[in-house]
């Protein structure tokens, strides 16, 4: 089969007759369309990040079923299907309790075996969410992004009529601001340092866009709350930047959610601390994007609302797409600091 195959570090090789995977009984192979590189996806290619070589990354994927192994129910062959990335061990303490994202004894597709980045993969039965074939398979791959973003608002127990922050205009920004909306928010503000994300935002559906590289942003943020504060905050970009935004931004009682990961040093001066103290804000973190029953609402509300159509793919999400023979071009660009939103792998 096609593969885009990492070797080593910065060494991700295209193959045309890698060895297919076989299914077998409670699994089904999947004829994968186009697939998402994720943030997680670059530091396994560029930063030696992988945890075993040879290896297929991807985890974001639409596709269609083309083969059903022994003992699986509910599915039929030419079903078409998102890729649902997290393997629970479903005995531990946490998947007990339904905290499939905190399980101990996990396994990953894209990381710990080998994922969508290829013509076909294997999955779990219970790894392919079944999903309504007018949506582009373009698409279906941005259903995991969805999900992450929709978990978020979960973990900060969100709540209708309140005001809304939402730092980052990156796929997982975007999305969080859509939830925001669909979930009833009185007022949604996006914050962006790159102003063609301030766009996006926009056709996103936000009430106000705060372009953070003017001097006076905070001013800005502040007015659009009459001074108050923003209720709910979701830092989607994983900046040290926006991180501290977030304590400033809050309002008394707020919920912070941090969704995006930190990949440097984060510093807060007693006084940014204090913040948390003073405005007595809740602070909680958000890790994948699954719930109990599996593999959670996440899931289905992001299914659902694609086909009705009020969660949406926006034009320009999508930086680029490139064919799956040109994997290694992808990661060049971001080694060049070249991309500005999602980078589409496909195979037709």
């Amino acid at each position: 089969m096609k593969a885009a195959v990492l070797y080593d570090n910065e060494d991700i090789r295209y193959e045309s007759d890698y060895p297919e995977p076989e299914v077998k009984p409670g699994t089904v192979k999947v004829r994968v369309i186009a697939s998402g590189i994720c943030g997680s996806d670059v530091p396994r290619v560029l930063s030696n990040g992988a945890r075993k070589y040879p290896l297929i990354l991807g985890h974001e994927c639409g596709g269609y079923i083309t083969e059903i192994g022994q003992g699986v129910q509910g599915l039929e062959i030419g079903d078409h299907v998102a890729g649902i990335p997290l393997v629970p061990c479903m005995e531990c303490d946490d998947c007990k309790m339904g905290n499939f994202s905190l399980c101990r004894h996990y396994s990953f597709v894209g990381s710990r075996q080998d994922g969508t980045f290829a013509e076909y993969v294997v999955l779990p039965s219970q790894n392919v969410l079944k999903v309504d074939k007018n949506i582009p398979f373009e698409e279906v791959a941005l259903f995991e992004p969805s999900t992450i973003a929709l978990h978020g608002l979960k973990q900060a127990d969100f709540r209708p009529g309140k005001t809304v922050a939402v730092l980052g205009g990156g796929t997982v920004g975007l999305f969080a601001m859509q939830w925001a909306k669909i979930l009833g928010a009185e007022k949604v503000v996006a914050f962006e340092y790159i102003k063609e994300k301030l766009e996006l935002s926009q056709a996103a559906g936000v009430d106000e866009v705060v372009w953070t590289a003017e001097d006076d942003y905070m001013k800005k943020a502040m007015e659009l709350t009459d001074g108050k504060g923003y209720d709910y905050i979701f830092e989607t970009a994983g900046s040290v930047v926006t991180m501290h935004m977030a304590f400033e931004l809050a309002a008394n009682k707020a919920r912070i959610c941090f969704i995006g990961t930190p990949t440097s040093d984060l510093i807060f001066t007693p006084a940014q601390w204090e913040q948390m103290n003073r405005k007595e804000f809740y602070l909680t973190g958000s890790w994948m994007s699954y719930s109990n029953p599996w593999p959670g609402n996440e899931w289905t509300l992001t299914r659902d609302h694609f086909a009705k159509g009020d969660l949406k793919y926006i034009e320009g999400m999508v930086h680029k797409e490139f064919d799956l023979s040109e994997a290694d071009k992808a990661f060049k660009m971001f080694k060049n600091k070249e991309v500005k939103g999602k980078i589409l792998l496909t195979c037709r």
